[in-house]
């Protein structure tokens, strides 16, 4: 009966494909890789556009995840339903026959011709590459390929993106998408994750280094501003600035926080010491420095300024205990060098006029000078003008100004490449970071970036 030899050629092809399609794959996708660095790609808000589970919550499509909880996320048993489902649209070791790869990529990077939630991808992406490696049979909750990359992660205060550079080729290479008012950034020593303090939503957001998504948000327990990594990688320190002001202690095993120290005042920023022994918290409100020990996590003493405290930084003696912190003071154009132990101002430095440049008075909130670094090798002290748009540079240990550099309209903070030949500075005013090279103090490259760029730092990044 030819009829019948018809039928079964076209069940054979459909039986196989349930056969990858169905249950099955989803006992050969991982569910620990799934939940850490897949399920929460579902959530992130890309811009002009809605997210995946906006749409897929309801149903639409063929595909339906399940309702989230009151906090925005899934449970662990919600999880496992919606790793069943979207199982169906993936097929372990073959990126390019799984629809739930190929739906949201874009067409030039040879996705589907079309998805009705948009397309959402590039294949060079790192989410996308993220979706790559858990089809192709990534397991557990990270995954380490012994790829590092050195990024410039650069802020903006007035948006939801954090963009990352390349310094090699001083181009934006990626974009970390969905922080919103990000403040603070920093990262883990072996690059696995990053962290940004999210303004808006009073959270401590997780991003995964290698997709660049959001994995998850720490509630904290008041607005927070700038945020340091303790030196063995286990805490992170975000300074609150909510009266009376805290720094919060968030665990980077377990993605929670652990404690909520009492400080002197409303914290703006916060560093931890280069012997790794203190998290040093300064308050604009209450003008102090208050010391805590990072073994205990406890309050130790308070340094009293006679003006609010901006940014700071610190050199060190020769046996690598702290020596002086540099501090940046309200109203104040230059900055003081303090002794650590005794918390007596030493010295200030003023930063003197620039000739020929006109002074901008406007719009400093109270801070004309706001970015102040010490140099990897710890001989250059630079610090940020937003009166003159100038870095002014000094050399340690004497403190003699040694160069002055044009760095853009309000330049706020700055980092350097690890080995220290360039300086990256957020030229708040341009929506720019300049580089400079800091041998011959001349101006490398200026690279757009989102809107008000203010904090920015230095990475090594785990990379696909």
């Amino acid at each position: 009966m030819p009829w019948l030899l018809a039928v079964v050629a076209l069940l054979v092809p459909l039986f196989a494909l349930a056969q990858t399609e169905g249950p099955a794959s989803a006992s050969s996708l991982d569910f620990e890789f799934y939940r850490a660095r897949i399920e929460p790609m579902f959530l992130v808000k890309r811009p002009g556009r809605v997210r995946c589970s906006d749409c897929h919550v309801r149903g639409a499509g063929n595909l339906r995840l399940e309702p989230l909880s009151a906090d925005g996320t899934w449970t662990e048993a919600a999880s496992r339903k919606n790793l069943a489902a979207v199982s169906v649209f993936a097929v372990p070791g073959s990126p390019k026959a799984s629809r739930l790869l190929q739906h949201p990529l874009s067409r030039e990077s040879g996705g589907d011709p079309f998805h009705g939630g948009g397309k959402h991808w590039t294949a060079g992406d790192g989410e996308y590459r993220a979706l790559v490696a858990w089809v192709n049979g990534a397991r557990g909750r990270t995954l380490n390929t012994g790829k590092t990359v050195v990024r410039i992660l650069q802020t903006n205060a007035a948006g939801d993106e954090t963009h990352v550079i390349d310094p090699a080729t001083n181009t934006v290479v990626d974009v970390i998408h969905d922080v919103r008012i990000p403040h603070g950034v920093t990262s883990m020593p072996d690059g696995s994750l990053v962290f940004i303090s999210d303004e808006a939503l009073h959270t401590l957001d997780v991003v995964d280094a290698r997709s660049l998504s959001v994995v998850k948000r720490v509630p904290l327990s008041g607005r927070p501003n700038n945020v340091t990594m303790s030196r063995d990688g286990r805490k992170v320190y975000v300074g609150i600035r909510e009266a009376p002001g805290a720094l919060d202690v968030i665990d980077t095993t377990t993605l929670t926080r652990v404690k909520t120290v009492p400080v002197s005042g409303e914290v703006h920023n916060v560093y931890v010491t280069p012997d790794g022994k203190f998290a040093v918290a300064g308050s604009i409100q209450a003008s102090t420095i208050s010391i805590v020990d990072t073994a205990t996590d406890e309050m130790v003493r308070t340094i009293t300024m006679s003006a609010g405290v901006r940014p700071m930084a610190f050199d060190t003696k020769r046996d690598g205990s702290t020596n002086r912190i540099f501090v940046q003071l309200s109203n104040y154009h230059g900055f003081a060098a303090v002794d650590f132990e005794t918390g007596r101002e030493l010295v200030r430095v003023e930063h003197p006029a620039i000739a020929g440049v006109h002074p901008h008075r406007d719009g400093l909130q109270g801070a004309p000078a706001h970015g102040l670094e010490v140099s990897p090798d710890g001989t250059q002290l630079w610090s940020t003008s937003k009166v003159y748009g100038y870095a002014y540079v000094h050399a340690l240990p004497d403190l003699k100004e040694v160069a002055r550099v044009f760095v853009g309209q309000h330049p706020e903070w700055l980092t350097f490449t690890p080995d220290g030949t360039r300086a990256y500075v957020a030229a708040a005013g341009d929506n720019q970071t300049f580089v400079v090279d800091t041998r011959t103090f001349r101006e490398v490259a200026r690279i757009p970036v989102g809107q008000v760029p203010k904090r920015i730092g230095t990475a090594v990044l785990q990379a696909f």
